[in-house]
């Protein structure tokens, strides 16, 4: 097995002054891979020297991971301080009082005294069943608005003040969303979780969070191929087959999939990708370590942004929306 020196990682600092690993795995299975398998993954990666850890209580997975750690930590590979490991509330658990229940079950399944990071998975409490189609519609499911998510919020500071995790982020935001909470946390979000890859490069929204020294982390680096069915449209560009991305890959003597990690890395995001390959998860860490792109490769990479969003979000609507569009605020309008 090869190892990388999880020293010569790049790291991000938190406005906090903590630091965090620049590339993470990511842990969903994308519907099509079994938690025990999963679970290798990451034991895996962190003999290989990741120290970022991606999970969520929707994946579905988080027991067996936690077995992982736990044998990770008895067996010396590492020790708890040097992780730094993420959950994510699910939007079925937003209720007074769900947050603590939903972070202090993933903290039972992981096996861990606290979290690193907790985010808010979806910033509105719509959710569907597993495997579910992109036909599928919640009846309860409702538009986002400023007053319930903050009541989701203050429980998520709660956590903070209670110890259960050191910071507390969000994901699936948009401007007009942020623009309405930031000036009403206590506790500002450390970091937000967006979908970022080259054809989909988000740049007023990543430009936001680095102006509000927010860290930025990145899902779906490299256009995440084998998301489920039902995110998939006929329109979607492929971001590793662009001629564009193989004429840098080939310059590097690497897989098209490599340069999206590095170009994630060297534009200022933290990618998290997952494979279950040992050869894919090992070069994801090490490309980061050695031979950069160059200042012009990152500028034609920059040129590839086609607005592309592949995890567009059908099944969270709600009766009356028009279309997934309505849950990116393409139109500017926020429920206060």
């Amino acid at each position: 097995m090869e190892k990388v020196n999880p020293e010569l990682v790049p790291q991000k600092t938190l406005y906090t002054g903590a630091k965090m690993p620049a590339v993470g795995l990511g842990t969903f299975g994308s519907d099509h891979a079994e938690a025990d398998e999963v679970a290798a993954a990451v034991a895996g990666a962190i003999r290989v020297g990741y120290r970022h850890l991606d999970c969520a209580a929707c994946y579905g997975n988080e027991d067996k991971i936690g077995e992982v750690l736990q044998q990770a930590f008895a067996e010396g590979v590492v020790k708890r301080e040097d992780m730094f490991i993420v959950s994510k509330v699910w939007n079925d658990m937003h209720g007074d009082g769900d947050v603590l229940l939903a972070c202090a079950k993933s903290l039972r399944d992981l096996k861990l005294d606290y979290l690193d990071m907790y985010y808010v998975h979806w910033p509105f409490p719509n959710y569907h069943a597993p495997h579910c189609d992109v036909t599928s519609r919640n009846p309860d499911s409702v538009p986002f608005t400023v007053e319930r998510f903050m009541k989701t919020w203050r429980q998520m500071e709660r956590l903070v003040d209670m110890g259960l995790t050191k910071h507390i982020g969000m994901s699936n935001m948009t401007i007009p969303k942020l623009e309405a909470v930031l000036p009403l946390c206590r506790i500002k979000p450390a970091a937000i979780e967006m979908e970022l890859h080259p054809c989909f490069q988000q740049p007023e929204l990543f430009e936001y969070c680095r102006n509000h020294g927010i860290e930025v982390i990145g899902f779906c680096p490299i256009g995440s191929p084998d998301r489920p069915e039902r995110d998939k449209m006929p329109e979607d560009i492929a971001d590793i087959a662009l001629p564009e991305m193989k004429e840098i890959a080939a310059a590097h003597g690497v897989h098209p999939a490599v340069i999206c990690i590095k170009w994630a890395v060297q534009r200022g995001q933290v990618p998290i990708p997952f494979s279950l390959k040992e050869k894919n998860y090992t070069m994801n860490l090490k490309c980061v370590t050695e031979d950069p792109l160059t200042e012009e490769e990152m500028k034609t990479i920059e040129g590839l942004d086609k607005n592309n969003r592949l995890v567009k979000g059908h099944v969270f609507l709600w009766e009356g929306a028009k279309d997934w569009h309505d849950l990116w605020d393409e139109d500017g309008v926020i429920v206060k």
